[in-house]
């Protein structure tokens, strides 16, 4: 396989794990949010906030069908790729897609511990009302994630890279 695509919830460790695994491949590792972002001269939070998330997921959309073409790569897709449009019907057809999969209890802890981060969507949240917003938003999305062809569960970075490394080896 020569096109992998990372999914999960943010927080999950898909940059993380999309740059080890693209330096263990020797392939080429695409943030989405992050080629957006150059491609567009703006965050993913300004987009949101000047075109509003209908605008911002036809761009994803677009993005997506750009990097789906790229040879061996490693695509960290945003967290809400997958449930918009055909994308994961996409990602299955240009490539093999892995689900990293964490408890709702475990992304908080990650965000939380990350505040460094620039996501407007958690910013005022913290405790159980971070944990309620993750579990609610793991609800509605669990169905697109799931259709991916490998779902990596609760494990370390390290730990997943091998595994993954071994499954496309």
């Amino acid at each position: 396989m020569n096109r992998i695509f990372l999914i999960g919830y943010m927080g999950s460790g898909k940059t993380t794990i999309g740059k080890m695994l693209a330096a263990k491949l020797n392939y080429s590792f695409v943030d989405m949010d992050a080629h957006i972002e150059e491609k567009q001269f703006k965050t993913v939070s300004s987009i949101f906030a000047e075109k509003g998330e209908n605008e911002f997921r036809q761009i994803e959309k677009n993005c997506l069908h750009e990097v789906g073409e790229f040879e061996n790569v490693i695509i960290s897709t945003g967290g809400g790729a997958p449930c918009f449009f055909d994308n994961m019907e996409y990602m299955r057809n240009h490539g093999l897609t892995i689900y990293l999969k964490l408890t709702p209890e475990e992304l908080r802890n990650r965000l939380e511990s990350s505040k460094a981060n620039k996501r407007p969507l958690l910013a005022e949240r913290k405790g159980d009302e971070l944990l309620r917003f993750i579990s609610e938003g793991l609800n509605k999305r669990e169905p697109f994630y799931s259709q991916a062809e490998i779902i990596v569960a609760n494990d370390t970075e390290e730990n997943i890279v091998k595994k993954i490394t071994e499954l496309v080896s």
